[in-house]
């Protein structure tokens, strides 16, 4: 007898939270599963999310993913998506993490939102997000994929809190109605540089956020007033790899930085 999809659902939850706390990587979700929709995966997902807050997690906002073209590529997928952020995986400038700690990570450079009001209108502009934004920050997300080897399609990715693990927060910046689309991004990792501006983002960060309320929507949801939103990397993301450092400077937003400790050197 074939199990109900609500039993798959919560028994690859199971698996995903399971591979996030003892860093093993599962098999592909859509290999096992070719038949899965996007309703799957975001079901996938919101059950992951209940066992992370029946476990302690709370609440701190949402990060967007796959919204720039150089990500779209980097990872094999086509549109974006969205995932979960709690008050745990949210860390100040400067971090130092143990990659040790998470299964194969990555970083990307971000701009980064905080929301003061309520937003869950379907019809939602990028005009009414930047209405109700009230800062913004220069922002680093570490991307990790409880998936084996990064092999993933957008159902994978999706259920898998679309492959968000923490994120770093440089100082806050009252928001002044400054142009985000043309703000500047200058993205360093050891010998790795990259550029990209705001509009690399869905032609503009607020779009990423609109689209997003749009979706939370259809789920009877949305941004709530405090919650911060990852709008989108703005160019590739790099490895996080032991005694390495990764910044992200802004033209107008000041900079952000993490390191990663090497075991071997203390």
């Amino acid at each position: 007898m074939l199990q109900e999809p609500r039993a798959v659902h919560q028994r690859i939850a199971a698996e995903l939270w399971n591979a996030k706390k003892e860093r093993k990587p599962i098999p592909p979700i859509s290999a096992r599963y070719p038949d899965f929709t996007a309703q799957d995966a975001y079901v996938i997902q919101s059950a992951f999310r209940a066992l992370e807050h029946e476990s302690g997690a709370v609440h701190a906002g949402y990060k967007i993913g796959a919204t720039s073209l150089a990500i779209q590529e980097m990872f094999g997928v086509d549109e974006p998506d969205f995932g979960f952020l709690t008050e745990a995986m949210i860390l100040a400038d400067g971090a130092r993490l143990d990659p040790g700690r998470f299964i194969s990570p990555k970083v990307e450079g971000e701009i980064a939102f905080r929301i003061g009001a309520d937003l869950s209108d379907p019809r939602t502009t990028a005009a009414d997000v930047l209405d109700a934004t009230t800062e913004v920050f220069p922002a680093l997300e570490v991307l990790d994929s409880r998936i084996e080897n990064w092999d993933i399609a957008w159902v994978d990715t999706v259920a898998d809190n679309a492959s968000s693990a923490m994120v770093v927060l440089g100082e806050a910046v009252p928001f002044d109605g400054r142009d985000l689309a043309a703000e500047t991004m200058v993205f360093e990792s050891g010998d790795r540089v990259l550029t990209a501006t705001g509009a690399a983002v869905l032609g503009h960060p607020a779009e990423s956020v609109a689209f997003l309320v749009r979706l939370l929507a259809s789920f009877g949801a949305g941004i709530g007033a405090g919650d911060v939103v990852l709008a989108g990397s703005l160019a590739a993301a790099v490895d996080l790899t032991p005694g390495s450092t990764v910044k992200a400077s802004f033209g107008s937003l000041g900079s952000v930085s993490l390191s990663a400790s090497d075991p071997e050197r203390g």
